[in-house]
């Protein structure tokens, strides 16, 4: 996302022209023209180039401090404006004030949005820089966060963000781009390095500047203490991540399943680890995790880093190990895991076409197994979603050729398509196409397809690669100027008339001819016919929430990021990243239940040392007066999936409070074993949504027989507000497990009339 131009500040800054320039020169040696960082640019120039031509570390330092003196000779400041009162933080006990707060700090302002590979790519820099120098030595690093996308500027959703990516400094949402548009920021990410004073001091535009940016913030530290201006009081913080409970995922990222539809393997992307379960939820085997790193070896010795994509045959895994920028192999049989691409540097070459393991990668985001065009060998490459440098990658596990390419041998890790410029660019020539932060990918080999599907994410696109002769071209969403990356949206239509929002993932389904897209931003799944290039919702509202409904229209999802059909195309499983679950449609039933993990460890979000804990809510307590109604028994088998409805009303002239937090939960005293891995809680907003509840008869049942709560509590009052009160009731369900299939057991139907 280096250099992404919002429109109207582009426009802006080409306004300038070189009167405006040589104005600025003319005064920067001696007075700061008042403005953004325009105003700063001459002087920024002049050190960017002085800079260049510096051969010693003592040269760039004495230049870097020489830039500060002629700064601070200004006869005004280039002052950053206050933070507006009502925008809202995150990492923080409350908000702060640039000129209060922060007096005699320096700060490094993050201008980013949460989506911006280049701004992922940039923290781990932050994060040692905030290693190196802490709020006592006089340094705050704060993000600002400038949202590209609509659902971006929802407070909720970057929270998320900032658990995810483990970001540990101060995030202010930013959400109409006032400081944005004040300072004359132009794209993400940029760092603005601010002094004690408020004052604009550098300017860092794009990724890749690490270097710099420790040059400068080590020199503006000494420098201001030179002058007496470093204030070393500590900033009132507060982790967003202390206050989330465990977890059995965390923002799992995609899910695969295999050619029998047994076994799924899930990249549990905030645990850095995979995880293999069987279709029932049983984990079968559980790799790396929880803590990030980089290393091969045994299962509980690997480790990976935001794993995303996942793709299995037989017994062996491939995993697009994002942010080590490596694709790592699982052996199933030898229950070891090793590196087969990437240096675990984040590359720039935009050719490749080394030895995989000696090839730079950057930021695979997805991986899928094609065939090449000799097809002397089934699946015989690994295609590989390049977010980082917006290109489409192949790994060669046997000799082959590409479309349009010579013959490689195996273990060649070469570009297939894509320029490596940021565009939504179709040709047929594969390395003309341009791409944007391809982020998904799934193969339909067979006739007349031959299609690689891309989930092209910051152009809102689903594009398609032939697999015949590579020629890329235009599915549904986006727009057709290349080069315009905000032509985003929620509309069903045909072709370029169809609008998605940042979509994530992309699932072939064969026995119907028809795509399936996780709409990430949208909260939907939509499917494609790629025949008439017609795209429409299959499921969800577009409404950011988690709710099992009784249809598919009826259920959420939050920023959904992959997804997959089994091979005999009934069960269609979505990862809803955000609520950390598997998500599991039927598409002949069309209903929705969730993937219970039984005997899944559970972890804190946090990304350190790691206490494993048991997941254990903070119930509410029913009334004493609330009844207890038995419901008729039902026979059951290991393995069988539950759905019971809440058909709940209120007397006439009353509503649920909303300061409130109606809810239910299920209980099962003395068999606890029964909600292992299960949802157990949730919120009642409005109850004529009649929620759903799901449960799964674990596959290990210690005993014959098992008694199951399911309890609900609500607060409501009268529609005048008179006179408020707590009601509650608790539906009590008996199971008898037989082995014998008794057959599918309608949704129970849990009716109670308060009074």
């Amino acid at each position: 996302m280096t250099k992404r131009q919002i429109g109207k500040q582009s426009a802006f800054v080409r306004q300038r022209g070189r009167k405006g320039r040589a104005e600025e020169e003319q005064k920067a040696g001696n007075m700061a023209a008042p403005g953004g960082l325009g105003a700063l640019l001459p002087a920024q120039t002049q050190l960017n180039y002085a800079l260049d031509d510096a051969t010693t570390l003592q040269e760039k330092e004495n230049l870097v401090y020489q830039h500060l003196r002629k700064v601070d000779t200004w006869e005004r400041d280039l002052k950053v404006p206050e933070f507006g009162p009502d925008l809202q933080w995150v990492n923080t006990e409350g908000s702060l004030s640039l000129h209060k707060d922060l007096c005699g700090k320096v700060v490094v302002l993050d201008f980013f949005t949460y989506c911006c590979i280049n701004c992922i790519h940039l923290l781990p820099d932050l994060h040692e820089l905030e290693q190196k120098y802490s709020d006592k030595d006089g340094l705050l690093v704060i993000g600002v966060h400038s949202a590209k996308f609509p659902n971006e500027k929802v407070l909720d959703n970057i929270k998320s963000a900032v658990l995810r990516y483990n970001i540990t400094h101060p995030v202010v949402n930013d959400a109409d781009a006032t400081l944005w548009h004040e300072l004359e920021v132009s794209c993400w990410p940029t760092l603005v390095l601010v002094g004690p004073r408020g004052n604009m001091l550098f300017t860092l535009v794009g990724e890749g500047h690490k270097d710099r940016l420790f040059l400068f913030t080590s020199i503006a530290l000494k420098y201001y203490r030179e002058q007496g201006q470093i204030n070393t009081n500590k900033i009132r913080t507060q982790l967003y991540r202390d206050s989330v409970s465990p977890l059995p995922l965390l923002f799992p990222g995609k899910v695969t399943v295999d050619s029998t539809g047994d076994r799924l393997v899930i990249a549990d992307t905030g645990h850095h680890r995979i995880l293999v379960a069987a279709k029932n939820g049983q984990i079968l085997y559980t790799i790396g995790g929880p803590n990030s790193g980089r290393k091969d070896g045994t299962f509980s010795q690997a480790s990976f880093s935001s794993p995303q994509g996942v793709a299995i045959k037989n017994n062996i895994i491939y995993v697009a190990d994002t942010e080590n920028h490596l694709i790592r192999k699982i052996d199933l049989q030898l229950e070891m895991v090793s590196t087969v691409a990437g240096t675990g540097v984040q590359g720039t070459d935009k050719e490749g076409g080394a030895k995989a393991d000696e090839q730079p990668i950057s930021s695979p985001w997805d991986v899928v197994f094609g065939t090449s065009v000799s097809g002397a060998h089934k699946d015989d490459i690994l295609w590989i979603a390049m977010a980082g440098i917006h290109q489409i990658w192949a790994l060669m596990l046997e000799c082959g050729k590409l479309p349009k390419g010579s013959d490689l041998k195996k273990g060649t890790c070469t570009r297939f398509a894509g320029s490596g410029n940021e565009e939504n660019r179709n040709n047929s020539y594969p390395h003309k196409a341009g791409f944007a932060q391809p982020s998904g990918l799934s193969v339909a080999a067979e006739e007349p397809w031959n299609y690689l599907f891309v989930a092209d994410s910051e152009s809102s696109t689903v594009r398609t690669i032939s697999l015949k002769d590579g020629a890329v071209k235009h599915l549904v969403g986006g727009e057709k100027d290349p080069m315009n990356l905000f032509a985003f949206g929620d509309i069903d239509g045909a072709g370029i008339n169809a609008k998605l929002q940042h979509p994530l993932g992309v699932t072939w389904d064969k026995k119907r001819n028809l795509l399936y897209v996780a709409d990430s931003y949208n909260h939907k799944i939509k499917f494609v016919d790629p025949k008439m290039k017609n795209c429409a919702t299959l499921a969800g509202t577009g409404e950011a929430s988690n709710v099992i409904g009784s249809d598919f229209t009826s259920s959420t999802f939050n920023e959904p990021g992959g997804l997959c059909v089994e091979e005999g195309g009934r069960l269609l499983y979505v990862a809803d990243t955000n609520n950390h679950q598997i998500k599991v449609l039927d598409l002949e039933t069309k209903t929705v239940s969730l993937l219970p993990l039984l005997n899944a460890d559970v972890f804190d979000a946090a990304d350190g040392p790691h206490v494993q804990k048991i997941a254990v809510a903070s119930l509410p307590k029913l009334p004493k007066s609330a009844p207890n109604l038995q419901l008729p028994s039902l026979m059951v088998i290991p393995g069988q999936t539950l759905q019971f409805t809440l058909n709940l009303s209120l007397p006439p002239n009353a509503k649920l409070t909303e300061e409130a937090p109606s809810s239910w939960f299920l209980t099962s005293e003395g068999t606890e074993w029964l909600l292992h891995g299960q949802t157990t809680f949730g919120e009642i907003e409005d109850i004529s949504k009649q929620p759903v509840i799901p449960l799964q008869i674990p596959m290990n049942c210690p005993s014959p027989e098992v008694k199951l709560s399911i309890n609900v509590c609500l607060y409501y009052c009268s529609k005048d507000s008179s006179a408020c009160m707590v009601k509650g009731i608790s539906f009590n369900q008996t199971f008898h497990i037989v082995k014998a299939n008794q057959g599918s057991i309608a949704p129970v139907e849990l009716i109670y009339a308060f009074s």
